[in-house]
């Protein structure tokens, strides 16, 4: 874990009341566990049982290994971006999606902080040099959405480099479109006292624990930042070419049914079984920035 993580306890404000947070107590607080699940409007009041999960799961998965050999077959090309806050669950979704493909044809992009050489360049070069040639499928744990919440949040980009971003992005996703490329952009929402427990878990999760960082601590206390720079960026980068598709992701198991069947739902591959797609569920998945309204 890293080190700067230990014993910064800090204070917020949670439904109107003053909270007292300290991820280092092994003690997850009772305001946390109680509210977790309903947090963010979260429709359900329990989560997918497993079995049914499980059960759904490998029928979708096989729909998405015929994706893959029409893929092949055809040589299209499929990307997929995965965003949201920090812990919404986007690594989880994507081995979901992935996990059964073959991995020389389903690449996972997941950056890291760009090189000295990579901050002199345009700034969605690294990305692009990333796209599928034909017959790929590729999937980005995070994209250069970065530019439109992690960076201006933290101070990571100016505000100016933050205002030129939100007029590009869908100028490049139009070229996108325009190459026949099927692209998903997919956003995560989680509710607050979720993320507070899934970094409680990680913390105290010997195999998860270097997913906790300093910078997710340090974000706790701009959550209101966040979601102001979510409901910008989905306002101004939703368009009818690259919509943003939102996934309540409270509920992991119901988030990844979804968003692997909003993809196996928009692409017309050979073979496809619709029965074995089942039915979306609308309190889960929708697009735009009005779902979360």
């Amino acid at each position: 874990m890293d080190e700067d993580v230990k014993n910064r306890a800090v204070e917020l404000n949670i439904r109107g009341t003053k909270r007292i947070f300290d991820v280092d107590d092994p003690v997850l607080p009772d305001w946390v566990e109680e509210h977790a699940l309903e947090s963010g409007e979260f429709p359900y009041k329990k989560k997918l049982k497993e079995e049914d999960y499980s059960e759904q799961l490998e029928k979708l998965q096989v729909e998405l290994v015929k994706v893959q050999f029409w893929l092949q077959a055809t040589g299209k090309r499929v990307m997929a971006l995965f965003e949201g806050r920090d812990a919404a669950g986007k690594g989880g979704a994507i081995s979901a999606s992935s996990e059964n493909m073959n991995p020389r044809l389903a690449r996972v992009v997941a950056l890291t902080k760009p090189t000295e050489r990579e901050q002199g360049q345009w700034y969605f070069q690294r990305y692009v040099a990333q796209f599928p040639t034909a017959g790929e499928f590729v999937l980005f744990d995070r994209s250069w959405y970065n530019r439109a919440g992690v960076e201006p949040v933290m101070g990571f980009c100016t505000p100016q480099q933050y205002e030129d971003f939100l007029k590009q992005a869908p100028q490049l996703e139009k070229i996108i479109a325009h190459e026949g490329i099927f692209f998903f952009k997919f956003y995560l929402d989680i509710g607050r006292e979720m993320q507070l427990k899934r970094f409680h878990d990680r913390r105290h999760d010997p195999l998860k624990v270097w997913k906790l960082s300093s910078m997710d601590i340090a974000a706790l206390t701009k959550w209101d930042d966040y979601s102001d720079k979510r409901d910008r960026m989905l306002k101004e980068t939703h368009t009818d070419f690259a919509p943003w598709t939102v996934i309540r992701a409270n509920d992991k198991r119901r988030g990844r049914l979804e968003l692997i069947r909003h993809m196996l739902n928009t692409i017309d591959y050979d073979g496809k079984d619709k029965k074995a797609l089942g039915e979306v569920d609308n309190e889960i998945i929708g697009s735009g920035p009005g779902f979360l309204k």
